[in-house]
């Protein structure tokens, strides 16, 4: 199993690298003014778990840079488990004001870059 796992990983990330979308073109002061909103946001993933690839393409679609976390590696994954309160990938970390909020599920994490950074 664990030969057909690595083998469908690297498929998806040679997809991943040969169709990888186009980056949102903003002015350079708007993609400064987001970059600076995105600096309180990282992301735990596997590299080549299939939903974080989702989000990380949503994220180079929209142009954010968010610093991405291994959560294979022993002290990501046990953050991961004792702040975020699950071992679940993809997952944001999201930094507002002193307030930690992790974010879990795709589908949840894309909505909330695409209502927080697409209009701007």
């Amino acid at each position: 199993m664990f030969v057909v796992r690595w083998i469908l990983g690297r498929i998806i990330l040679l997809l991943n690298f040969i169709f990888s979308p186009k980056k949102r073109q903003r002015p350079e002061s708007e993609q400064v003014k987001i970059d600076m909103q995105t600096q309180n946001l990282s992301l735990y993933q596997y590299n080549a778990c299939p939903f974080c690839v989702k989000v990380r393409r949503e994220m180079r679609r929209q142009n954010l840079n968010i610093a991405l976390i291994d959560a294979k590696q022993d002290s990501n994954k046990q953050a991961l488990l004792i702040q975020g309160g699950k071992l679940q990938v993809p997952c944001l970390k999201i930094n507002n004001d002193g307030k930690t909020e992790w974010l879990y599920e795709s589908k949840a994490i894309m909505n909330y870059l695409n209502d927080n950074y697409a209009k701007a």
